[in-house]
């Protein structure tokens, strides 16, 4: 039996799990970076070596929490990319696959430790060994290729002579002296930048300087100088490769504390390189480098158990980030708290409220009421500052995805270009993660069944490189995204023949189906038009549970197709579910909660104002015909005769739909925190949960989008049909 992890054992592993995670992303989106940078013939070594340190402080990471296959994993693609960024590798698309799949290797294992809840959770699994055994073979072929009577290594090739300080060799590491090289060898100038900072702004001054140079070329290292300056400033030597003009080296450091000297440089033979590093190591479990590397790393703390990553020399110990990890859990506790004090505050109301109509104490009213309105408001801004902690941008989701769709249009053998508008669109962090696997979805189907292959788009005119666009925008209290691809779109006549064929329809409902209707059977369970099974698609599951999942949490996606022309998903999602504005209804006596962010009116209606539409009930609302929900039907209440004489309209809009939800009051506005049902109640679609409205009151939260949804089943074809009344 395993044994029980204590608090600060299940403290530690969830830090862990949170930076390696962030570093995981991180190796992704350079990976990203990478690719785009071998199709435009313009890589940028500090990208490799970013991608080196990532994957150097992962291995140590890993290997100080007991985290095996990570820490070999990570061991063995650090070798990798130290050849890769002392150009002894080259950097093709199939070694960047290697790389990918190491990154999502490390998300699953991640993601397995995180479910079981223990580090030794991935240990032996088969996907490991099978990565390791593909970087033996990568091993084992560069060194074929490395023929004894080729041309000379490094090690022993001429050293240029520089007008540098000998000194200045002796300091230099292994990845500096081979980026100095390889900039004189494509006669790019070097100078030497001296420069002073001091140390109370260090921090800022390298910043500053560091922004100044990147654009006009790359910075090979930083030296503190051999001289005695002033006892609180730092004086430092930047050798700098320009590969722009020296009038814009000039023009960036105009105005700051710098002198340029230009290096001069003839070759010698004179080496002052060090040994060549070893191969990349062989991917035998038993690998005794790699079991010496994790026994030392799992006891030695993170900081001593790897030396500092070449390149990175530390000039502060002053930490530049400000920022903080904070498990969501937590601000969901604090959430709920926010949520029960706002409910003590409209109980403070109303206690002020019976003071001065029973006991007529004017005075203790005001003073009450005084109180209340600065509790209110500074629970409202402690309620501000916990959802916009909470919020993260898309980009987050957006760096999983570039990778997903690189892997899926490579195996299908499609160019796929992925274009992302209002990737800083911000939403709940909770969203985003609900969010991945239906993005997923969407996107793969995209490509498998929506982008047509080179040949087909060149038959139909189209450029041979597909797009899937993403478009991602605030409104109002909704964050909308779009999901549109340049494909032959959705054939309606194929998803007739399927939907029949497996009795997902009847042939009579077929005849009577618009095409917009027939398009949305895509979401019916089972249904796919994929004539062969594969890892990609083709299994009768996909999109009815994207709109499952996008329906538990609250939101909505619809479908639009141009056959020839394309397909576009459009979603709307709330910004959070933590805590929502809600507008408090009656209903027989009975009180429910309408989130504020899909109502867009209320109104009152007198009996003479509805009129039958076809056999139901509407209102002529602005000008355009409005279908009514009365809601004590929808829930079959049995009321008889008792029913309000006026009834009042909540207009609930979700999406690019409408409906006209018929209460028989309004209560008022209260925030609230949205609770989930339980397990006996999960199924019921049109609640989203419960909340505490105070005085010992429950009221269940109305899914405003599942109302919709449900009642407009039918409605829709009646409402193509009729025109605007005017």
């Amino acid at each position: 039996m395993a044994k029980k992890k204590n608090k600060k054992d299940a403290k530690a592993l969830n830090e862990f799990l949170a930076e390696a995670q962030e570093i995981a992303e991180s190796l992704g989106k350079n990976l990203m970076l990478l690719d785009n940078a071998i199709k435009e013939g313009d890589l940028d070594p500090e990208l490799v070596n970013e991608v080196f340190r990532g994957m150097h402080t992962l291995k140590s990471l890993s290997g100080t929490f007991g985290v095996d296959p990570l820490s070999r994993i990570a061991h063995y693609e650090e070798n990798l990319l130290d050849q890769l960024r002392l150009g002894r590798i080259e950097l093709t698309p199939s070694v960047l696959d290697l790389l990918f799949e190491s990154v999502d290797l490390v998300t699953r294992i991640l993601s397995q430790v995180s479910d079981v809840g223990d580090n030794q959770a991935a240990d032996g699994l088969p996907e490991v060994e099978k990565l390791l055994e593909k970087l033996h073979r990568l091993g084992e072929k560069q060194s074929e290729n490395a023929s004894p009577t080729g041309p000379p290594s490094e090690a022993a090739a001429p050293q240029p002579e520089l007008l540098l300080e000998s000194e200045v060799f002796e300091v230099l590491t292994e990845y500096e002296e081979h980026r100095l090289r390889t900039n004189i060898d494509r006669g790019v100038a070097l100078y030497k930048i001296h420069t002073k900072f001091g140390l109370e702004s260090i921090d800022e001054d390298l910043d500053k300087i560091k922004s100044k140079l990147k654009p006009l070329g790359e910075i090979i290292t930083y030296l503190p100088s051999a001289e005695e300056g002033e006892p609180d400033r730092l004086e430092i030597q930047i050798i700098f490769a320009l590969q722009k003009n020296p009038l814009d080296l000039e023009e960036a450091v105009d105005g700051m504390d710098v002198e340029l000297e230009r290096i001069e440089a003839k070759r010698q033979p004179r080496s002052v390189m060090s040994d060549p590093p070893e191969h990349i190591p062989s991917a035998d479990p038993e690998d005794p480098l790699a079991e010496e590397i994790a026994r030392h790393t799992k006891s030695a703390p993170a900081a001593l158990a790897e030396p500092e990553a070449e390149g990175s020399r530390a000039l502060s110990l002053r930490s530049v980030s400000q920022t903080v990890r904070v498990d969501i859990r937590k601000l969901d506790t604090l959430m709920n708290v926010v949520g029960e004090l706002a409910v003590i505050c409209s109980a403070i109301a109303r206690v002020s409220e019976d003071i001065r109509t029973v006991l007529g104490r004017r005075d203790l009213t005001l003073e009450l009421h005084r109180i209340n309105r600065g509790f209110e408001r500074r629970l409202a801004e402690l309620r501000e500052g916990i959802l916009e902690v909470r919020m993260v941008p898309l980009t987050q989701m957006l760096d999983r995805l570039n990778r997903m769709i690189r892997k899926i249009s490579r195996d299908l053998e499609k160019e796929v270009n992925f274009i992302v508008s209002g990737a800083e669109t911000e939403v709940d962090k909770l969203i985003i993660e609900e969010m991945s696997n239906p993005m997923m979805h969407i996107i793969r189907n995209a490509i498998d069944h929506g982008i047509e292959s080179p040949q087909e788009r060149r038959a139909a005119n189209k450029p041979d490189v597909g797009t899937v666009a993403l478009t991602a925008y605030q409104k109002g209290n909704h964050v909308m995204i779009e999901i549109e691809d340049d494909g032959k779109g959705i054939d309606v006549e194929r998803i007739i023949e399927v939907a029949t064929r497996r009795e997902l329809i009847s042939e009579e409902q077929a005849r009577t189906m618009t095409d917009q209707e027939i398009t949305e059977l895509i979401f019916l369970p089972g249904m796919s038009t994929a004539t062969e099974t594969t890892e990609i698609s083709g299994r009768g599951v996909g999109m009815d549970v994207v709109k499952t999942h996008i329906g538990t949490i609250g939101g909505v996606v619809e479908v639009q197709s141009d056959p020839g022309i394309g397909t576009k998903f459009m979603i709307t999602l709330p910004v959070t579910l933590a805590i929502i504005p809600a507008l408090l209804v009656s209903i027989a006596d009975r009180v429910y909660a309408v989130p504020i962010n899909t109502v867009a009116e209320a109104l009152y209606i007198q009996p003479e104002n509805v009129h039958q539409v076809m056999g139901t009930e509407a209102i002529t609302f602005r000008g355009k015909t409005l279908f009514l929900c009365r809601l004590d039907e929808f829930f079959g209440f049995s009321r008889g005769d008792d029913k309000p004489e006026d009834s009042c309209v909540v207009v609930a809009s979700y999406g690019h739909r409408r409906l006209g939800l018929v209460v028989d009051g309004i209560i008022g506005q209260q925030d609230v925190v949205i609770k989930p049902l339980g397990k006996s109640l999960s199924r019921v679609e049109v609640f989203s949960g419960v909340t505490d409205i105070g005085d010992q009151r429950l009221a269940l939260v109305l899914d405003t989008a599942r109302i919709i949804e449900q009642s407009q089943v039918a409605k829709d074809r009646v409402e193509r049909r009729v025109a605007p009344v005017e």
